[in-house]
C-alpha cells in the first residue's frame, strides 16, 4: 500500500503549442486546444519543488508586475518567486521565440479579456 509521501508526479519535457496533440472528444466539446493544454499544464519548480502552471504563475505571482501582460519572457514560481525563461521551461528550446510568443500572446489575451470584462484595469 502506498502512502501520500510515495506519490511522485511525472513532469515531462516542455511542450510546444504548435505541435499536434491528442485532444479528446470531451476536450474538443469544451473547446480546449493545444495552447490551453500547455498553459494549464503543471510544472515543477527546480528551486522549491512546488508545482504550478503558467496560468497560476501569471495570475498569482505576476499579478501586480507591470510586465505581466506585456509579453514577459519569464514564468515565476508563485511559491518562491524565482523566475525562469518560458523557453526551455514551458516550451521546448532555449531560444524558441515563436512558441514563447504564442504562449505570451495567449495568456496575455486571456488575462486582458478577464480584466476588461470585470473592470480590473
Amino acid at each position: 500500500m502506498s502512502s501520500k509521501n510515495d506519490y511522485q508526479p511525472t513532469y515531462r519535457e516542455p511542450l510546444s503549442p504548435s505541435q499536434k496533440m491528442y485532444i479528446t472528444p470531451e476536450e474538443q466539446a469544451a473547446k480546449i486546444d493545444e495552447k490551453l493544454k500547455v498553459a494549464a499544464r503543471r510544472y515543477l519548480c527546480p528551486s522549491c519543488g512546488h508545482e504550478f502552471s503558467l496560468f497560476q504563475s501569471r495570475a498569482v505571482a505576476c499579478k501586480y508586475c507591470p510586465k505581466a501582460n506585456q509579453r514577459c519572457p519569464n514564468v515565476r514560481c508563485p511559491y518562491c518567486d524565482k523566475e525562469y525563461p518560458i523557453s526551455g521551461f514551458v516550451v521546448p528550446g532555449e531560444n524558441n521565440r515563436s512558441d514563447t510568443k504564442i504562449m505570451n500572446e495567449y495568456t496575455d489575451n486571456i488575462f486582458n479579456r478577464w480584466a476588461d470584462r470585470y473592470n480590473r484595469r
